[in-house]
């Protein structure tokens, strides 16, 4: 199997020339020249109420209704002013603010002062919104907003009276005036998807919009089409999309049927090929491997969405079309990224860890990549997205993908990638209950004429995995120096053993795992656990260094020689070493 991304000077240039067309075409949809466009009465009522199936926390309302807004890790008392009024700290704070997110947790108290509270807050949008961050005019933003507010109309207009009802609907209708009209030229990939299905709720929830929902039922087939990929994986191939998505396409789907109407084939495709990737990407412990700006699970919101699954089966082992790979033996889970990076346009946030993975026993990580920074940690956010921060092999303190970072057109068009693996080959095999996977990438062959190429073999019983490291097409010329990292989890223990090629990893739970690499010196380096919930957090790698034109292949070991609670594991080649009786 093999990926293709493309890269060089034509990726940058043919990037940044489609940015500047479809920056150019928003600009002229947005504009008032083109406001005549879909423009008519305003719809007399609200049939239904999408579900909004966010995790809500009727705590949050008190510190709300007190004038206290809590977002992306900033904190603002308003003190007596309107929280529309005042400057935002952040750019994610504002586009929480007003993305009205927050609103399911005022319904969740169930008190009338928080109904009359989100009425209030709502009223004080509208009243103020020439006057608002820029951020609250953001197409994603937008679509954020109006979902919030068609799953929370139950909140805001019971008991209202005639002219905030009016003035609600007045505001309402406008913000999906405006997305029709720049809809298909909103920056692909999550963004434009969601603004789709912020129309398609509305045309369903709002009176009277028949052209509304088959418009916006036709653009959101199609970009499903583009971007749920065969095997149910997403194209900016970010695990956590996958759970974004279906959180507002369940309520949709149920939205239609409350209308009586039938959801398109594409639509209940598209699901019923994300559900089971939900399960792809768990390790045991619930949480999803950190690949490609992948940051902290919602564990309860993916409870959620999970119930709703039907088929409840197994997780697959094999996505070759979003380039990941999942080996599953015993308490054992590896998830490996195998795959090229996306286009440069939905690479924002998409990371250089090419052939890293992912390791979990039990309920309990083990070899992890370093996560994702809260909101505003730029320089966190850049460091976490180079190859030296994933469990993985660097070539010369480089990445295997070049990002697009400082200067006009950084800040123009985002932190893309502009250069990586081109070809990614894989290839697996299961024998007798061992798996063994195999896989290569060339984003290292342009600069250093090296391929990197990592093989995994995992046990039946899932105690024991053998892993190699092999460099090919290596030409003389003094760039060679490689480091396989494997970044622990901060609750192992990890201490040097033997004579300096092995180390021992201590799991909370009692047992304990063996690194090694024989005939390698093995070394522990500090490394970081980054989390855009819980802060960043101090832990260990195990680090092997080398040439690659003296050592063009690494093997590496990792077993389990404790199990939980602290009883020797023995092993069939040390049969010796049995007690006698055993």
């Amino acid at each position: 199997m093999a990926f293709g991304a493309g890269s060089g000077r034509g990726r940058l240039v043919r990037f940044a020339l489609t940015s500047a067309w479809r920056r150019t075409r928003y600009a002229f949809h947005a504009s008032p020249l083109y406001r005549w466009k879909y423009y008519g009465q305003v719809p007399e009522r609200l049939l239904i109420a999408p579900t909004d199936l966010r995790t809500a926390d009727p705590t949050i309302a008190n510190d709300i209704y007190s004038g206290r807004f809590v977002f992306a890790g900033e904190v603002v008392d308003v003190a007596g002013f309107s929280v529309f009024e005042i400057e935002a700290p952040s750019r994610a704070w504002a586009e929480r603010l007003h993305s009205f997110g927050w609103l399911r947790h005022l319904r969740a108290s169930d008190l009338a002062v928080s109904r009359s509270n989100a009425r209030a807050l709502v009223d004080e949008w509208i009243r103020f919104q020439k006057n608002h961050d820029p951020a609250a005019r953001d197409p994603d933003v937008t679509a954020r907003r109006i979902l919030s507010w068609l799953a929370q109309t139950p909140l805001v207009l019971e008991g209202c009276d005639h002219g905030f009802y009016r003035r609600f609907m007045r505001a309402l209708t406008r913000q999906v005036r405006h997305l029709r009209r720049v809809a298909r030229d909103v920056r692909p990939g999550l963004p434009r998807l969601r603004v789709m299905m912020a129309l398609a709720a509305a045309g369903l929830s709002l009176s009277d919009q028949p052209r509304l929902v088959r418009q916006a039922s036709r653009w959101l087939d199609q970009e499903l089409q583009r971007q749920i990929l065969p095997d149910g994986g997403h194209v900016g191939r970010n695990p956590g999309t996958i759970l974004e998505i279906l959180v507002d396409l369940l309520p949709l789907r149920q939205a239609f049927t409350a209308r009586g109407q039938q959801p398109s084939a594409v639509l209940l495709g598209a699901i019923d090929r994300m559900m089971p990737m939900l399960r792809f990407f768990r390790h045991s412990d619930g949480s999803f491997a950190r690949f490609n700006g992948m940051g902290e699970t919602q564990l309860g919101l993916l409870a959620t969405v999970l119930a709703y699954d039907d088929a409840r089966g197994s997780a697959g082992r094999n996505a070759p079309y979003v380039g990941y790979q999942r080996l599953e033996a015993g308490d054992t889970v590896i998830l490996m990224d195998a795959g090229a990076p996306p286009a440069p346009v939905l690479s924002l946030d998409a990371h250089a860890g090419c052939l890293s993975f992912e390791m979990s026993v039990g309920r309990q990580p083990l070899i992890v990549n370093c996560g994702v920074p809260g909101p505003g940690a730029t320089a966190l956010r850049r460091m976490a997205r180079t190859t030296a921060a994933h469990s993985t092999v660097t070539l010369n303190d480089s990445s295997s993908c070049r990002f697009l970072t400082g200067g006009f057109l950084a800040d123009r068009l985002g932190e893309a990638i502009i250069s990586g693996p081109s070809r990614v080959d894989v290839a697996r095999e299961e024998d007798r209950g061992q798996t063994t996977l195999v896989a290569s990438h060339d984003g290292y062959a342009a600069r250093f004429g090296i391929r990197h190429e990592r093989r995994l073999v995992l046990a039946p019983y899932g105690d024991r995995v053998d892993g190699t490291d092999a460099f090919t097409s290596v030409a003389r010329g003094g760039r060679d120096a490689f480091a396989i990292r494997f970044h622990l989890h901060p609750s192992i223990g990890a201490e040097r053993i033997g004579n300096g090629d092995a180390v021992l990893l201590s799991l909370p739970d009692g047992s304990a795992w063996e690194f090694g690499a024989p005939g390698i010196e093995v070394n522990l380096e500090e490394s970081i656990r980054l989390s855009d919930i819980r802060g960043s957090r101090r832990t260990e790698q195990v680090v092997v260094y080398g040439r690659a034109l003296n050592q063009p292949e690494v093997q590496w070991y990792l077993q389990c020689v404790v199990e939980p609670g602290g009883r020797p594991r023995y092993h069939d080649d040390h049969e010796d070493e049995l007690p006698h009786g055993d």
